[in-house]
Parts: structure tokens; C-alpha cells; sequence
């Protein structure tokens, strides 16, 4: 009995210190957990999305092969080594290279031979050797370098490939060729997601009908626009453009030109504020401050708007249109609302002038509605109330021909119907009216007159001191007049078959037989310089008569004859 009460007690002990070994167990686990409590998860702002992570994972270069790969701790701690079918990844991009040195570090290589980068299977680039900044996002290429984007071929020496923006520019010159030009330039840039290029320094431009030069340009692979900054000049064997400011569509050869820009075919030059130039259909519209120049005929024409067609050779200007024929030492300026200029079939040159025109020569000036020339005969068709002076002599008719030899006026022909008038006083005017009428002129000056049907004349003789004798009124079937050379005066008058006419003296002469029928004096709208033909003719000056009278005018009148 003693013996399993001893052993009762024994098993009773261990059990006391089984309990206390599992309390202080216990006491010590609760007492680490207030220690070092559970980690908490950070607030939802403070984690990462997917996005982020996403964005990360896509700027760093991950390797996916190469065939050795070696790092010495001790010798290369910076980098590793990798030979043979070197690939790695960037986001969508892939290079592969033969050789390569990785900073996983700073997430950046060195490349070597055959290094090629692929973005799809749109955007491939190769070169020889290729430095990587993972810190810039920066690709440097150097060395037989080559970009091509679809139909676009980037080649340089030395490109820097910006994967950010993915843009990719050269400076120790370039070319981009695309299905359409070839350009080349000191500076580059181009853009494979815009398809913009930038270029500077030398820049030429290609393709099968144009040639452009120019210091800077902005051009589109896509659209094949290029754009003009800067003094550029664009060549092809129909002539030349040079423009600082605008854009040349070189799909269809059409351009827009602004800043004074000039367009130059044959023997035309067009000069604006804003051309609109389309090169295959040979045609351009002119705004601004107009200048056209014929070199070959010299002549030029100004205004405010114009347009130019090559295949016919024609122009047209208005809106205060102007010719000036500078052919001779003494220049014609002419002036109408519109002018228009075409090459006939027979290379002859037809120009025509309408509405309001005037023109200004010194030794001839006019007025008329309208006006035409041909060079093949050299005759000036005046039409409309045709008025021409020289000297002091005027002319008008139903229609006035102006026939010029050398450019210099050799005769005028006025048929149907002429008057001519050269005034000798205030009051006095000699006079001449017909069917028929020719001026003949020599070294710039009238020297004949022939009239024939229906001649009326009114003439007042001199003595050698100018004193006047009288008026000598006429009439007959013809007239020959011819003039003094030096004086311009009349030295002789014909008149025949038959002659009816009269001689008043000074003191008899009235008023009614002052002037002819047709009578009218035109003075107050004679051109009196080349700035002057741009006047404005008002209607109550047209056929204004002489006003002044001398004083014994009036006085004879009431005298008895």
C-alpha cells in the first residue's frame, strides 16, 4: 500500500511540472507577440497598380538568352558578359546583338555586332554598335546605322533612339527615304508614331520632278508635305520656286507660299504675298502686291491679284492692275481694271486691257474703255471712246489703231470716224474731222496727217510774230497735212478735188464758229504722268469744253459783219 501511494505522488509531481513548463511556454509566446506584433497591410493609397507595376516592368531591360553568360565579382562587378544570340527585352521592344555588356544595376548594355532592334513588325533598326542608358531611356547607335518604319529608311552613322517619345534623330548627317522623296541634311529627326521628320542644315529634298534646298524643313512620310521655314528654293525643268514660308505637297507638286515668295517659269516670274502654285497642271494664283515679269519681251505687270497658266502662257492681274513696257528707253504704263496676256499658236503674244483703261507714255498718252495688242502686227486696237494726245494735239475716234515699229509709234489709223485737235490759244483750236484719218509720226512726233471723206477742217493762220489773222474754215473729199520738224507746227496743207471754204477775220468770228460739230476738248482727263493713270475719270469731265475765251470774243460777237 505504502509502495503505490509513492508512486501515485511521483506521477502527480510530473504532472505539476509538465503544467508549468506549458504556463511559462505560453507566458513567453504571449509576451513576443506584444514584442513583435502581426505586420498590418499598408493603406490602399500606398499600394502600387497594376498600371504602376506594369510601367515599371516596361522600362527595364530584361535578358532572355544569350549562349554564355559570364560575371567575376572581383573583376567586372558592374556588369555582366554575354556572347553569342544575346536577346533582351524592353516592353514591346526586342534587341539582339552578338555581343553585349549588362548593367543590371543602372538597367542599362553595351552592344556589339549585328545589334538589331524590333518593335513589332513595324520598326526595325540596325547598326554595329549600340550603347543603352536605362536611366535616359536613350538607345545610341553608331555605325552603319539604318531605321526603317514601314516604307521609310532612315540611314546615318550616328542615331539616338529615345524610346520614350520614340523619336529618333541624327546630327552628323542623314537621309530618310520614303515611297516618294529621298531627303538628306546635316540634323534629323523623325518620329515613327507621327511620321513628322525634322530637318536642318543642308537639307535637299529629291524626288522624280523637283529638287528642294533649304537651311530647315518639317516633313510628313505619311502625307509627303513638307513645310517651309526658312529661305528654300525647290528646282525642276519647268522653272524654279523660291519662298521662305508655306508648304509644298510634293504627291501632287501643289505648293502655298507665303512672305513675298516667288515662282519663275520660261520667261515669267511671279513675285506675291501669297502664291498658290500647282506645278503639274502649271498653274498659280497671286495675292498681295503682285509683280509678273516677262523677261523675254520686258515686260512687267503688277496688282493685287493675279494668276499665271503655263500650258498657254497666259496671265491675267486686277485690283489696281498695271503694265509697264520697258522694251524701249522710254517706258509705257498702262493702267485698266483687269489685263490679261496670252501666247497664240503662232508664239505671238495677245494682251488685252479693259475697262477704264489709260496709259502714259511722254510722247503719247491715252484713254479708253478697252485696248488689245498683237504683237504679231504690233497694233494697239484702242476701243470705246478712244482718246490719244500728243504733244498738244488730240485725237479721238470710233476706234483708234496704233501700229508701232520697234515699239515706237510709227502711225495711228483712225477709221469710221476721226477728229483731230491741236490747240493753238485758250480759244483758238485747229481742227480736222473725217471718215478716214492716218497720223504718221517720226522720232516720237506727228509729221502727217491724211484725212479723206467728208474732210472739215478749221485752221487759224500767223504772221511770223504769232499774230493771228483770222480762221480759215474748209471742206472737201481729202487732206495732207504735213508738219515742221523742228516747230511741230503745220508747214503744209492739200486739200482737193474740191475745196469749199471761208477766211473770217479776227474781228468777225463768233462763237459758233469757233469749233466743228464733233468738237470736244478731253484735257481734264489726259494722263499727266505714270502715277496719273490710275486716276478716276469723273462722267462731268469727260467732254468738258474750253471755258476761257478771250476777252474780244465775246466783244465781236455783237459787232455787225
Amino acid at each position: 500500500m505504502q509502495k503505490e501511494r509513492k508512486d501515485k505522488k511521483e506521477i502527480k509531481g510530473r504532472i505539476r511540472i509538465v503544467v508549468l513548463l506549458c504556463t511559462m511556454l505560453v507566458v513567453s509566446v504571449l509576451g513576443r507577440a506584444k514584442q513583435s506584433p502581426i505586420p498590418i497591410q499598408p493603406p490602399i493609397s500606398m499600394q502600387k497598380t497594376e498600371i504602376e507595376i506594369a510601367a515599371e516592368d516596361s522600362k527595364k531591360v530584361v535578358l532572355d538568352y544569350a549562349d554564355s553568360l559570364v560575371f567575376d565579382q572581383k573583376i567586372n562587378p558592374d556588369y555582366q558578359i554575354l556572347k553569342g544570340n544575346v536577346r533582351f527585352h524592353k516592353g514591346g521592344m526586342l534587341m539582339f546583338c552578338d555581343s553585349a555588356y549588362f548593367y543590371e544595376n543602372t538597367n542599362s548594355m553595351d552592344a556589339f555586332g549585328n545589334v538589331r532592334m524590333e518593335q513589332g513588325d513595324t520598326l526595325f533598326v540596325f547598326s554595329d554598335v549600340m550603347h543603352y542608358n536605362g536611366i535616359e531611356e536613350e538607345a545610341q547607335l553608331r555605325y552603319n546605322v539604318i531605321l526603317q518604319n514601314r516604307d521609310v529608311t532612315l540611314s546615318t552613322d550616328s542615331l539616338n533612339y529615345e524610346m520614350g517619345p520614340n523619336v529618333g534623330y541624327y546630327f552628323t548627317g542623314g537621309q530618310i527615304v520614303d515611297s516618294q522623296n529621298t531627303l538628306e541634311s546635316v540634323y534629323g529627326e523623325y518620329c515613327p508614331d507621327t511620321k513628322d521628320a525634322i530637318f536642318y542644315y543642308e537639307v535637299v529634298l529629291t524626288n522624280e520632278k523637283a529638287k528642294l534646298f533649304s537651311d530647315t524643313l518639317k516633313y510628313n512620310t505619311s502625307t509627303h508635305i513638307a513645310k517651309i521655314e526658312s529661305p528654300t528654293e525647290i528646282l525642276s525643268d519647268s522653272g524654279k520656286i523660291i519662298s521662305s514660308n508655306g508648304w509644298y505637297n510634293t504627291n501632287n507638286n501643289r505648293a502655298a507660299l507665303y512672305n513675298r515668295s516667288e515662282v519663275a517659269h520660261n520667261t515669267y516670274r511671279l513675285i506675291g504675298d501669297t502664291i498658290f502654285y500647282d506645278s503639274d497642271n502649271g498653274y498659280g494664283n497671286v495675292y498681295g502686291s503682285v509683280f509678273m515679269e516677262d523677261t523675254l519681251q520686258k515686260v512687267i505687270m503688277k496688282g493685287h491679284f493675279a494668276y499665271y497658266y503655263e500650258k498657254n502662257d497666259s496671265a491675267m492681274v486686277t485690283d489696281s492692275a498695271l503694265m509697264m513696257d520697258c522694251s524701249q528707253k522710254d517706258t509705257l504704263y498702262l493702267h485698266a481694271d483687269t489685263l490679261r496676256t496670252v501666247m497664240l499658236p503662232d508664239s505671238t503674244r495677245l494682251m488685252k486691257a479693259y475697262f477704264n483703261t489709260r496709259f502714259y507714255r511722254q510722247d503719247i498718252q491715252g484713254v479708253c474703255d478697252s485696248m488689245v495688242f498683237n504683237s504679231a502686227d504690233s497694233v494697239i486696237n484702242m476701243y470705246r471712246d478712244p482718246i490719244i494726245w500728243n504733244t498738244s494735239y488730240q485725237i479721238f475716234g470710233d476706234t483708234i489703231k496704233i501700229y508701232l515699229n520697234d515699239s515706237t509709234i510709227d502711225r495711228v489709223h483712225i477709221p469710221s470716224f476721226a477728229f483731230a485737235t491741236q490747240q493753238k490759244d485758250t480759244a483758238f483750236f485747229n481742227q480736222i474731222t473725217g471718215k478716214d484719218m492716218v497720223n504718221r509720226f517720226r522720232g516720237g512726233k506727228l509729221r502727217e496727217v491724211y484725212v479723206s471723206g467728208n474732210v472739215q477742217t478749221i485752221f487759224y493762220p500767223q504772221e511770223e510774230d504769232s499774230t493771228f489773222t483770222g480762221l480759215n474754215s474748209a471742206t472737201s473729199g481729202f487732206l495732207k497735212m504735213e508738219m515742221d520738224s523742228i516747230s511741230n507746227e503745220m508747214d503744209k496743207l492739200i486739200m482737193w478735188p474740191q475745196v469749199d471754204g471761208t477766211m473770217t477775220p479776227i474781228s468777225k468770228i463768233k462763237s459758233k464758229d469757233l469749233y466743228l460739230p464733233p468738237f470736244r476738248w478731253y484735257e481734264a482727263i489726259r494722263p499727266t504722268d505714270k502715277n496719273d493713270i490710275f486716276r478716276k475719270i469723273e462722267e462731268s469731265s469727260v467732254e468738258e469744253l474750253p471755258k476761257k475765251r478771250r476777252k474780244f470774243s465775246n466783244e465781236v460777237e455783237s459787232q455787225p459783219r
